[in-house]
Order: C-alpha cells, then structure tokens, then sequence
C-alpha cells in the first residue's frame, strides 16, 4: 500500500507540473507580432513628423483599434515601435508590449506621447527591414502571424539592397506592409515622384501585404488607424483593394547613386516579386504594371 500510495502522489506531482506548462503557452501566443518601423529622416518637416507620431498614438487610443485586438483569434498582441534613418540608425522607442485591452493599447500610445521624435539624416528601408527581423526573433511569444509595417517619405538611398532585405524576410514568414508618405513634390536627391509603386515593386510583400498611401496632411490618422486594424485583423483582400497614383515603371535602385552591380535581386526587380521564389501577395490594385528595373 505504501508503496502504491507514493506512485500516485508521485503521478499527481509530475501532472501539476505540467498544467502550469499548458497555460504559459497558451499565455504566450498572441494573434500578431507587430513591428512598426517609423522614418525619422531629415526630408520630412518636423509638424509631419509630429503628425505621423501623432496618428500611431491615436491610432491605439481608438476603439476600432482595441476592439479589433479584443476581437481577435486570442484576443491579444505584442507590438514594438523604433524609428530609423540611415543604415545605422534603428531607436527603439516602445520595445515589445503585450496588448490585451484597452488599458494596455492606451499606455502604449501613452508611452509614444512621452518619448521624443529623432531627426537624423539618409533612409535605409533595408536597414529598417533588417533590424525588424531581428527584433521578430526576439519577442519571447509565439505569434500566428508576423509583420513589420514600414512607413517612410522617400526610396532606399543607404545601406543594402532593399529588394534582398524583404526577400529574406518574406522567405522567413514574415509580411511586409508599406505606409509611403508622399505630401511634398519631388524636388532633389532621394525624392520620387511615384513612392507607391516603389513600395509596391521594392519594399512590401509576403502574404497578405498592402499599402496605403499618405497624400494629403489630413489622411495621417485615418490611414494609421486603417492601416494597423487591417494588420490585426488580417482582413481579406477584397476589403483591402485600392487604386494607387500611376503605372509606371520603378527602378529599386532609385535612392542609391548610379546603377552599381549587386545581387541578382538588386539589379532587376519585377513587379510581383516575380524574380523571386517567393511571391508576395499585393492586396492593391496594380493593372498593366511595366516591370521595374535598373535603367
């Protein structure tokens, strides 16, 4: 008996060893692992700046966007918020936050009012990109999905090639979304006039990627706002349909200074990612598209 008595309190101490293990991992996965990565060059005005920080920050004060988190597969996600520039500048301002509820997504929008705005100079996307996935590694969850959200003013002019940086994050699982902010006219280096379709071409991709671009002051907030329930949400491509600016070809080297030869994926990018094996899902509409290429 005392023998048999010591096996079943042995079997109910290795059981209560392992229920606590059920519920961490079910603790720990959340609908989305979100990186948003937020341009801080110099060629953006420092009140457009300002309204960019400003349309994150309501974005995550806003019902829609708490009740698109509540409203999710589990109910939560974890977030993190750095600004970049050039290739060597990546800030994290907000490092990865569990949101639940809405007391958590009004501390994290709290927690961007309170930090100030970088300025620096260059815009290296693939730089952005890069640190992204690093941080993707690090968020000590188990998301069902994963996105880095790129917003930013102008092409990639320091650092790698942006097409070989999103390639290697698509072949990871990882989904590229794009916020291109085209207020101003071209007017110099680093400028261009059609930033949508280089996102498109260049900078977005694997599956359910989009864009939504930012043309007038007043559409920061709602694109923002837009923009990151659709990520939570994960919503169907039909809802996520836009018509962007132009058709027209889109040179992925545009920002770099003359046509250097790199990989294979720097010096020619189809429209569609078709150079890769890795086709990306544009959620946008993009009709009779020329392809893109280093000219």
């Amino acid at each position: 008996m005392g023998v048999r008595r010591l096996s079943i309190v042995a079997a109910l101490m290795t059981a209560s060893l392992w229920l606590p293990v059920s519920d961490a991992r079910a603790e720990a996965e959340v609908d989305v692992a979100l990186v948003l990565a937020v341009d801080v060059s110099r060629s953006m005005d420092p009140d457009e700046q300002e309204l960019q920080r400003q349309g994150f920050i309501d974005a995550f004060r806003s019902p829609q966007v708490q009740d698109a988190i509540r409203n999710g597969l589990l109910g939560r996600i974890i977030v993190t918020y750095f600004e970049w520039s050039g290739v060597d500048y990546q800030n994290v301002i907000i490092p990865w936050t569990i949101i639940d509820g809405s007391e958590a997504a009004m501390k994290f929008a709290d927690g961007l009012h309170d930090n100030p705005i970088g300025r620096l100079r260059r815009t290296s996307i693939s730089g952005a990109i890069d640190f992204g996935v690093k941080l993707l590694d690090q968020t000590g969850v188990e998301p069902i999905r994963r996105v880095i959200d790129i917003s930013g003013d102008g092409p990639n002019s320091s650092g790698r090639g942006v097409v070989a940086a999103r390639d290697e994050a698509i072949a990871k699982g990882i989904t590229i979304n794009g916020l291109p902010i085209m207020l101003k006219r071209p007017s110099g280096f680093g400028d261009m006039e059609n930033l949508d379709l280089y996102y498109k071409g260049c900078v977005i991709g694997g599956e359910g990627a989009f864009l939504i671009p930012v043309r007038e002051r007043q559409q920061f907030a709602d694109a923002i706002r837009t923009k990151i329930i659709r990520e939570i949400a994960a919503l169907s491509a039909e809802t996520q349909i836009q018509k962007i600016q132009a058709d027209a070809p889109v040179n992925c080297l545009e920002g770099i200074a003359g046509c250097i030869a790199g990989t294979a994926t720097d010096a020619i990018c189809l429209p569609g990612d078709a150079h890769s094996s890795v086709m990306p899902a544009v959620l946008m509409t993009f009709s009779h598209l020329a392809p893109s290429s280093c000219m």
